[in-house]
Formats: C-alpha cells, sequence, structure tokens
C-alpha cells in the first residue's frame, strides 16, 4: 500500500506543480485566452495565489515525507489540494463548464486518499 500512495503523491506533485507554475508564469490574459477562462473572473493576485498554492501544495505532498521531516506536512498539503479542489469544481459548476468538474473530483478524491492515509494507518 505505501507504494500506490506514493505513486498517487507522485502523480498530484507532477499535476498540481505544472498547473501552478502554468499559472505562475503565464499573464492572466494568456490564461484566459487558453484552457483556463475561468481566469478572466479572477485577479491577477488571485490567479497567482491559487499557482503559488498548487506548487508549495506540490513540494508538500513530496518533500516532507521523503525527508522525514514534519512529515504530517504531507498529510496536510493532501487535504490543501482537496479544498483547491473544491473550490475549482465550484468555480466551474458557477460558470456552467460542468465538463471540467470530473477532473476536479478525480483530482480531489485522489488527494483525499493521500491525507486519510497519511493522517491515519500510513502516516510517515
Amino acid at each position: 500500500m505505501e507504494a500506490v500512495i506514493w505513486i498517487v503523491q507522485i502523480l498530484l506533485a507532477t499535476v498540481f506543480l505544472l498547473a501552478g507554475l502554468t499559472k505562475l508564469g503565464q499573464p492572466r490574459e494568456k490564461l484566459v485566452e487558453g484552457p483556463m477562462a475561468w481566469a478572466g473572473d479572477f485577479s491577477d493576485v488571485q490567479v497567482k495565489g491559487i499557482g503559488a498554492l498548487e506548487v508549495l501544495a506540490a513540494i508538500g505532498l513530496i518533500l516532507p515525507a521523503a525527508l522525514g521531516v514534519v512529515p504530517v506536512l504531507t498529510a496536510l498539503a493532501a487535504a490543501g489540494l482537496v479544498l483547491v479542489m473544491i473550490g475549482a469544481a465550484r468555480t466551474h459548476v458557477g460558470r456552467g463548464e460542468a465538463q471540467m468538474v470530473p477532473a476536479n473530483l478525480v483530482l480531489g478524491a485522489l488527494a483525499l486518499f493521500v491525507a486519510i492515509e497519511r493522517f491515519g494507518p500510513h502516516s510517515l
């Protein structure tokens, strides 16, 4: 089971690192023109803040557990991503973008799995 948890952590970290770096590295206007039309409903600061949270969560999913330094941060990072995905799903529903919600639900469920396992039976 430990291997499965690590695979999910690495998958989530990769997805959120890439998503976060995209939000941090691209102007909001360019994001709006591309696959992140929702960014038009948020300020530059809010979009950059979401990107920063995603990057920090990606780091938190891996480093604390891998280094054995305050490993509870891994569970907290996963729990934070659950909240981010709830917010993302709510945003997409509000914008009439129901086709985006399944991805939010899958990522949120994976993050919830990691949070439960790392807070509970497979805490480090």
